[in-house]
C-alpha cells in the first residue's frame, strides 16, 4: 500500500493541494481502509456506498465531514487509481443551508477581556480583525506585515491562494506590543513552550488547540450562550465590515472568496435596524399608492 499511498500523495502535490487538504485526503483514505480492514485498492463501489449509508444513519457524520471524505476517496479512485464509479454523484450530501452565527462587537470585546493569557488575547484579536481562518493566524510570520503599507500577506491560505488584507492602526500598534514580549525573529505567535521560554528561539507557531481552548473558557466567563467557535470571529468581522458601510467587493476580497455567492450570505445577517436601508424602504413604499 505504501508505494499506492505515495502516488495518491503525489497526484494532489501536482495539483497544487495545500498541506492541510492533502493531511485531511489522508486520514479519510485510512478511516475507509480501517473501517474494512483492507487496504484501499481492494474496496468496491458497493462497499463504498455502504461505507457512506454507515456514516450518515449510525455515526451521523456532519456535511464538512462527509464533503471530506467523499472528496478525498473520489480523488484516490477517479485519480490515482482511474476508477470512474457512479456512486461518487449519488452521496454527496445537501448543502447546508442554515445561516452563520454572529458575535455583535460588545460580545466580541466581552469575549476579548476574558482571555487571561496575552498570547491567546493577542492571537485571537488579530484573527478577528483581519477576519482570519484560525490556521492563517496562528501561522503569522513577521515578514507577513507590511506596516508601511499597511497590509498583511496571507500566504496560501484556503485553496491554496494568496491574498493581502488591510492592516488597522490598532492591530499594528498590538503586534508590535506582543511581538517585544518574545522577539522571536521568524513568527509572530510562536509556541509559548512552559512557562513562555521558547518563544524567543521556536520555530513552531501556537498550537490551534491552545487558542481553541482558550476562546472557549472567555465564552463561558462572559456568558457568551452562542455556539460559537474561532472561526466566528470571520464570520462576525464580515458581518461588521459591511454593517460599517464597506463594499461588498472589498469584504470577499479580504475573506479570500473565490466565488462571490460564499460573501452574499453575510448580507443576510446585517442588523436590519440600520438606518439607511430602512429609510430606503419606507422612502420607497410610501410612494407606493
Amino acid at each position: 500500500m505504501t508505494r499506492l499511498f505515495d502516488r495518491f500523495v503525489q497526484d494532489m502535490q501536482l495539483r497544487n493541494f495545500s498541506e492541510s487538504t492533502i493531511r485531511s485526503y489522508t486520514y479519510a483514505l485510512k478511516q475507509l481502509s480501517a473501517h474494512f480492514n483492507k487496504e484501499q485498492e481492494l474496496i468496491n463501489e458497493q462497499e463504498i456506498k455502504d461505507y457512506f449509508l454507515y456514516n450518515r444513519n449510525v455515526k451521523h457524520w456532519s456535511r464538512a465531514a462527509f464533503s471530506v471524505s467523499i472528496s478525498a476517496i473520489k480523488f484516490f479512485f477517479e485519480k490515482t487509481l482511474q476508477r470512474k464509479w457512479q456512486v461518487f454523484g449519488l452521496v454527496r450530501p445537501p448543502r447546508d443551508k442554515s445561516l452563520p452565527v454572529i458575535l455583535s462587537l460588545k460580545e466580541v470585546n466581552k469575549i476579548f477581556s476574558c482571555i487571561k493569557m496575552e498570547h491567546h488575547k493577542a492571537c485571537l484579536k488579530t484573527i478577528y480583525s483581519l477576519g482570519l481562518r484560525i490556521q492563517e493566524g496562528t501561522r503569522l510570520k513577521v515578514a507577513d506585515i507590511d506596516s508601511e503599507r499597511m497590509f498583511v500577506h496571507i500566504h496560501k491560505g484556503k485553496g491554496a491562494k494568496d491574498r493581502y488584507i488591510p492592516l488597522p492602526n490598532a492591530t499594528v500598534d498590538l503586534l508590535r506590543k506582543f511581538w517585544k514580549t518574545h522577539r522571536n525573529p521568524l513568527l509572530l505567535f510562536p509556541a509559548p513552550g512552559r512557562g513562555g521560554k521558547q518563544m524567543p528561539t521556536t520555530d513552531k507557531p501556537i498550537p490551534v488547540s491552545s487558542i481553541q481552548i482558550a476562546f472557549k473558557e472567555a465564552c463561558q466567563k462572559a456568558n457568551i450562550h452562542k455556539n460559537v467557535s474561532v472561526h466566528h470571529l470571520r464570520h462576525s468581522y464580515a458581518v461588521h465590515l459591511l454593517e460599517a458601510g464597506v463594499d461588498f467587493r472589498y469584504v470577499q476580497q479580504y475573506l479570500g472568496h473565490e466565488d462571490p455567492k460564499t460573501t452574499l450570505i453575510y448580507t443576510r445577517l446585517i442588523n436590519i435596524a440600520l438606518p439607511d436601508p430602512i429609510e430606503a424602504i419606507n422612502k420607497l413604499m410610501d410612494a407606493i399608492r
